[in-house]
């Protein structure tokens, strides 16, 4: 197999973790005989430093040109508190995803045995989850239309839905659940949002198709509460892109860290995958990020967008190995750890290399 990669780094932590990406890629490539090329562009905070754009006219290109794109991580502290300033780096992520056509966010939440300790959760609610979300990317509060008062005192986001949206990824989610535990939770806030109203009332369209998929309809206060109190509920989770933002990352809990949790946002062309833990300015540069998102991000980027399933398994298969020989970066470690195996980014990139 032959495929090109575009490596968009971004910024704080990004480029220390995308570096092990590419070099767990560039593994599975020499071992399995497939052939993955790679180039480099520039988004987010790096992208206006180097072009006044957060998302530069190059980087565009290369990404439509590109089989699927490993991306790092955008932000920077210096946007964060300035709410005033009118180029940010996030609008380079939301114009990607909206000049990609990449709707459907998926979030697995895999539990691995070994972190069960590392989360704030007790053991025994943790162990056997496996939930994946579907989480609307191209909607929603985020994109919709935005105003400020001219005394600057009222604001308002315009949270809006078309049907067709609601529709194409619902059929996703619907398929994923049907070769999964065939168990479908959509969530929403019908009882006091119109365009809740309108999602609900299509997935229950869409639902009469898949008959073989038990579906349940929850209110997002209710999901944000049960997540915690028994996430073995669920298994596949259908939901907007205000609601999925929030409950995914409440959900990085469970895994123990965000620095373990990988997404892939795919539409009907090239995939984009990265991990959520965001930039992490507080810790750039100093070797201490956890690399196993983005890895992980990279053997989703094999199985969706390449159908590599058993390279995707090697790599899982590794990562599980590093944590069963008790190896952990600091994030995810915790005081029964053996303090000679609390890694540094490269240190732990190098173990996953090593366990391929």
């Amino acid at each position: 197999m032959k495929k090109h990669i575009l490596v968009i780094p971004g910024d704080g932590i990004g480029p220390e973790v995308t570096t092990w990406g590419k070099a767990v890629l560039e593994t599975i490539g020499q071992k399995f005989g497939h052939e993955f090329t790679f180039d480099e562009a520039l988004m987010g905070h790096a992208g206006i430093e180097a072009t006044g754009n957060p998302l530069p006219d190059e980087t565009l290109a290369k990404a439509k040109s590109s089989d699927a794109i490993l991306f790092g991580a955008i932000g920077h502290i210096k946007y964060d508190n300035d709410p005033s300033a009118k180029v940010r780096p996030e609008q380079g992520l939301l114009k990607i995803r909206k000049e990609l056509g990449l709707y459907a966010n998926l979030r697995p939440i895999m539990l691995f045995d070994e972190l069960l300790d590392a989360s704030s959760l007790k053991p025994e609610i943790l162990k056997g989850t496996d939930i994946l979300f579907f989480r609307e990317l191209t909607g929603d509060v985020y994109f919709g239309e935005k105003k400020r008062s001219e005394d600057r005192n009222t604001a308002s986001d315009l949270m809006i839905y078309s049907r067709y949206e609601v529709e194409r990824i619902a059929i996703k989610a619907y398929e994923a659940a049907r070769v999964r535990g065939k168990r479908l939770c959509s969530v929403d806030k019908a009882n006091v949002l119109e365009a809740s109203r309108l999602w609900r009332e299509v997935v229950q369209e869409i639902a009469k198709q898949y008959p073989d998929v038990e579906t349940e309809h929850m209110f997002i206060d209710n999901a944000a509460m049960q997540l915690v109190k028994n996430p073995k509920k669920f298994d596949v989770v259908l939901t907007a892109n205000l609601f999925g933002d929030i409950l995914t990352d409440e959900a990085s809990q469970i895994a123990g860290s965000m620095g373990m949790l990988a997404s892939a946002s795919i539409g009907d062309g090239t995939g984009f995958f990265e991990p959520i833990h965001g930039s992490a300015h507080d810790i750039a540069g100093q070797d201490k990020a956890n690399p196993l998102a983005s890895i992980l991000s990279v053997a989703l980027m094999l199985e969706i967008s390449f159908g590599l399933k058993e390279e995707a398994k090697l790599i899982t298969s590794a990562i599980d190995k590093a944590l069963k020989e008790g190896y952990r970066t600091g994030d995810i470690a915790d005081a029964n750890t053996d303090k000679t195996k609390i890694l540094g980014t490269k240190a732990m990139g190098q173990k996953v290399l090593e366990y391929l």
